[in-house]
């Protein structure tokens, strides 16, 4: 299996392949983003040479840190259960809206505030409902002759590079008052996103796939050791391949893009806000131990960690509704 990682350890960050308990650094000048250009084939026969010349690291001695540096990040809304709970627990309403089936739907998210496993989650201010979201994210990587516009599925297929788990970080009370403005989420969502431990190549998936290109993996989320939800990624409505394709459409995608899943079925606390009509299991709070296990990719855990007090919202000024600007009073 071949897993690709960024870590920091004796005073310096490095990018390489996890194996067998250990960690190989690429040679000096080389990242994860030159492995993605690069594509999946080249990839793995660097990390042939790699693992069997670089001097090994014990991987209990390193900080694993978020695997790649994305491009962009877009994260879709792909498994119907878990659109079916939030929309109860955010709009009331039941049911799913019949837009949904109708194409993927996804929104572009802050690729600058992604953290790795093990790192420290703050509160954001003003957030008394943090929440977590329990998913899995294809990375996108180079396809020589292909610019990564207006994609087949079949083609998007070549470009998915690798898999990785992700957890989409949401203060569930900013995010219900945003979106009454119908756009967004915005700060209900930028504040973080985790990605990890690693990235494993989707070679490694390609015996796995069902008929209709789904991946039939368990994800599973714990809270404090406790077992909250469970799901299988092969539940979304589109497999990862179309997903791609989609964001292709019209567009580009490239490698370092990351595309999430969207949460899986009883993967966060909203969905079951809406299913329990409580708030049951409660909000995140500080000191609570978030771990996602995701089958065949790994485990990604975080601790929460303070609420950061502060007043962010900012008024709208009221202003009049002039059609045509004062006269100038600068004599210009």
């Amino acid at each position: 299996m071949v897993k690709i990682a960024r870590w920091n350890h004796d005073g310096g960050t490095q990018s390489g392949f996890v194996d067998g308990g250990n960690c190989y650094a690429l040679p000096t000048g080389q990242t994860v983003k030159t492995l993605l250009d690069a594509g999946l084939a080249e990839t793995l026969k660097t990390a042939r040479q790699v693992v069997g010349s670089a001097p090994p690291v014990p991987l209990a001695e390193v900080q694993l840190l978020a695997p790649l540096v994305p491009a962009t990040i877009r994260d879709f809304v792909a498994f119907e259960e878990h659109v079916e709970g939030v929309r109860k627990s955010i709009d009331g309403a039941a049911g799913v809206v019949p837009e949904w089936y109708e194409a993927p739907t996804f929104y572009f998210t802050n690729p600058h505030t992604v953290t790795g496993t093990g790192e420290v989650i703050g509160i954001p201010a003003g957030c008394d409902d943090l929440d977590f979201e329990t998913e899995v994210a294809a990375v996108v990587g180079g396809v020589p002759g292909s610019d990564g516009r207006n994609l087949t599925a079949t083609e998007a297929r070549r470009h998915i590079f690798g898999y990785t788990v992700f957890n989409d970080w949401s203060a569930r009370d900013l995010q219900r008052r945003e979106m009454k403005v119908s756009l967004g989420p915005c700060k209900g969502k930028d504040f973080n996103n985790t990605l990890g431990p690693w990235i494993v190549t989707a070679d490694e998936f390609e015996d796995l796939h069902d008929d209709e290109g789904f991946l039939p993996i368990s994800m599973a989320v714990e809270i404090n050791g406790e077992q909250v939800g469970q799901d299988l990624l092969s539940n979304m409505g589109w497999p990862f391949a179309e997903l791609v394709a989609y964001a292709s459409q019209d567009s580009v995608v490239r490698p370092g893009d990351v595309l999430g899943s969207g949460t899986c079925g009883s993967g966060c606390l909203a969905e079951l806000w809406g299913r329990n009509g409580s708030k049951t299991p409660p909000p995140l709070k500080t000191g609570d131990v978030v771990r996602m296990i995701v089958e065949g990719i790994g485990t990604i855990e975080n601790t929460i960690g303070s609420r950061r007090e502060a007043v962010t919202r900012m008024p709208a000024q009221t202003r009049p509704r002039n059609r045509v600007a004062a006269a100038a009073t600068t004599g210009i």
